[in-house]
């Protein structure tokens, strides 16, 4: 049982009578939503994959009408559900919370053509961004210049905002998934070394204590992990390290030795393996996924391509790359493994789709390989 970007399209119209009411103004009011564990795999999404074109009050009732029950909140979605203020002129995958994207200024490609996160490029994403002129990668830097008094008085309301949260601000976030029949099981909350202090990391502990969640991810760096570690063993949670493909740079989660490095920080330091991005690291997420099962927070779930193939998009539709999202999805279902599978929308939205439908297309995906 193959699929390929034609099944994806035949998947899609198979869909389209549930996908038909998706449209977002119709969205309020939705039921709960249904069962998306199929043969013991529980199929997820990350809230990321809805950051364009969707309102952070319509996250909820689009994964109902999908029929995702399960879900990986990013921090900047959680702190715009529970009501803080919103940050003047930050679009993308931002929440009030600051950069609550995937942590990393703009990729750029290498002069060979080949994306630099991948051993075929070049340079390293670091090399890249300055040849092109933008920000290192890392949590804050997005390239901006200074900012304006309206997101100075911004951001002096949401500091005052964050420093009034408590248990009861998130508790109740986490009843709105749950009266939605969404369990709320991970937080994603990214942090950089060269702007994370102490205070937001207990912060964000706080958070995904008051969440009720079981674990968080996180895309950050080897410092990072090591410097959160210790809160990991006060709170006694799981800090799971989100991986990406630049194996040049050995502060990047890209590489299993890397992992295995953070893993030994503490016991309670994880991973969340992105199965997209360790393909087009050049390596095979399924030895690893054996051996490390025990420590996996989550999966994150896409399709790119090998770095041998660098002149293709490095995040491409599902079916059309290397990723071998079936046979992990069908690992999951046969060992039992208690961890979600995540689906991280990355591809670019087709013309004449949107955000929502592309991703129900890739849950039916995911469906349709575990219920064949």
């Amino acid at each position: 049982m193959t699929f390929n970007r034609r099944d994806f399209g035949k998947i899609a119209l198979a869909g389209a009578p549930a996908l038909s009411g998706l449209s977002l103004p119709r969205l309020a009011g939705a039921a709960t939503a249904a069962s998306s564990k199929f043969g013991g795999v529980q199929v997820g999404m990350i809230t990321y994959s809805l950051r364009q074109g969707v309102a952070k009050s319509d996250i909820i009732p689009a994964m109902v009408k999908m029929g995702i029950s399960s879900v990986e909140l990013m921090s900047g979605d959680a702190e715009a559900i529970a009501g803080a203020p919103a940050m003047p002129g930050f679009g993308g995958g931002r929440g009030p919370g600051g950069f609550g994207g995937r942590g990393r200024g703009p990729v750029a490609d290498a002069p060979n053509g080949c994306p630099v996160n991948t051993p075929s490029g070049q340079f390293s994403q670091a090399e890249a961004n300055k040849a092109a002129g933008t920000a290192p990668a890392g949590g804050g830097g997005r390239g901006r210049g200074p900012a304006t008094p309206e997101m100075l008085e911004a951001q002096a309301k949401l500091k005052e905002w964050k420093a009034a949260a408590n248990a009861a601000t998130w508790a109740g976030v986490r009843k709105q998934f749950n009266d939605a029949g969404i369990e709320l099981r991970v937080l994603c909350y990214n942090m950089s070394v060269n702007s994370t202090n102490d205070d937001e990391i207990e912060y964000a502990f706080q958070m995904a204590k008051g969440l009720g969640v079981r674990a968080m991810s996180c895309s950050t760096t080897v410092a990072m992990a090591k410097k959160v570690a210790p809160f990991a063993d006060k709170h006694k949670l799981m800090f799971g390290g989100h991986g990406h493909a630049d194996v040049h740079d050995p502060e990047q989660f890209a590489k299993p030795e890397t992992f295995e490095q953070i893993m030994g920080f503490s016991k309670y330091i994880g991973v969340n393996l992105d199965i997209g991005h360790f393909t087009a690291a050049g390596y095979d997420p399924l030895p690893f996924i054996a051996k490390h099962h025990g420590r996996i927070t989550n999966l994150h779930l896409k399709d790119r391509t090998k770095p041998d193939k660098c002149e293709v998009s490095p995040n491409v539709v599902w079916g059309t790359g290397d990723t071998p999202v079936k046979e992990v999805l069908l690992t999951l279902k046969k060992q039992k493994y208690d961890f979600p599978a995540n689906i991280e929308f990355e591809y670019p939205i087709p013309e004449g789709s949107d955000a929502v439908t592309e991703v129900a297309k890739c849950f039916e995906y995911c469906k349709k390989i575990l219920t064949a």
